[in-house]
């Protein structure tokens, strides 16, 4: 089969067609014919970082985690899916897990689930990663109806999908973005948007939520900005963040009793640890969708297989508006 593989890691690594062999379904696993898969910001730090981050995988390596396909193949012990199933799932591009940038995956059957059906393949290659780390966001900080939630990073992967769980569960929603483009798509999405670069946190604070805080902050920026999410929770509130991989004061954490949910969600993938966690978060968010609770946006500049290299570079651009989807 057609992979597209790096040889080499850096920033300036570029992507190669090499064939691969076709891989065989082993117990527990599908073979999944790959109609689309998307980008996500840790398939760029791989490729950047290379051996610098512990789950990279090892040279020559096939990366991208999210696809949906078309089961082709199914090992043994596996009875909820069957050959022509559309599937749609988070199962490789890490360690030793073969990635989605090829026309073949053997993927987990733990991790994937049967694919919405009001989705095209496209849309839902781009729900997987992202929906499953916003709804665990959300649903370890204990949103739920009534509650005042702020999604730092509204319009990006995570943070447009978390808006609109957080919506379904029937929280008061504000965004954060910057440019009228994301500020259109949060509102469209039902959030209440924020122009970060030109509104200070205590006038969002008071205005959303008459200056108590918000009772969760799911901050999908990370680094110095967790301390504007410290800032705009309320006290005994909850911040829940993707990113926080950096040294922090927690002064703030303390004085306030705020509780901090890290969440990492590529954790089942890397041990084998709660694979079938994943497979249900899928599909309930399939239900999700179908309700018509969530919808995922796809930027509108395609890519084919053989374009990996643009895709990446549209992604770290910052200019694309949704998720960035490859065609294979």
């Amino acid at each position: 089969m057609k992979s597209m593989t790096l040889k080499t890691y850096g920033p300036e690594s570029e992507f190669e067609v090499v064939d691969i062999p076709d891989p065989t379904a082993t117990p527990g696993h599908v073979v999944v014919r790959i109609e689309a898969t998307s980008v996500n910001t840790i398939d760029t730090m791989i490729r950047n970082m290379g051996s610098d981050l512990p789950l990279s995988p090892a040279l020559p390596a096939v990366l991208g985690m999210d696809f949906a396909g078309i089961v082709e193949e199914v090992g043994d012990g596996v009875s909820e899916f069957d050959v022509g199933d559309e599937v749609y799932g988070c199962a490789g591009g890490l360690m030793e897990l073969q990635g989605t940038l090829a026309e073949l995956i053997n993927a987990d059957a733990r991790l994937i689930a049967h694919k919405p059906k009001s989705l095209s393949m496209r849309e839902a290659a781009a729900l997987p990663l992202v929906g499953i780390t916003a709804y665990e966001g959300l649903t370890r900080a204990g949103v739920s109806e009534g509650q005042t939630v702020l999604v730092q990073g509204g319009s990006g992967g995570v943070g447009h999908i978390a808006l609109q769980i957080a919506k379904h569960l029937g929280a008061d929603v504000t965004a954060t973005g910057t440019g009228s483009a994301q500020m259109k798509l949060m509102s469209d999405l039902g959030a209440y948007p924020v122009d970060f670069a030109a509104t200070p946190i205590e006038e969002y604070v008071t205005t959303q939520t008459g200056g108590t805080g918000f009772d969760v902050v799911f901050d999908t920026v990370g680094g110095p900005n967790m301390t504007k999410s410290f800032e705009a929770a309320k006290l005994n509130g909850h911040v829940s963040t993707t990113v926080a991989l950096l040294e922090l004061d927690l002064t703030p954490v303390h004085f306030k009793g705020l509780s901090l949910h890290v969440v990492f969600m590529l954790l089942p993938m890397m041990h084998d640890v709660g694979r079938e966690t994943h497979g249900a978060i899928l599909k309930l968010l399939a239900e999700l969708v179908d309700y018509g609770a969530v919808k995922p946006v796809l930027d509108d500049t395609q890519f084919s297989l053989s374009q990996v290299g643009a895709a990446y570079v549209r992604l770290a651009s910052g200019q694309a508006v949704g998720k960035v989807v490859i065609n294979v």
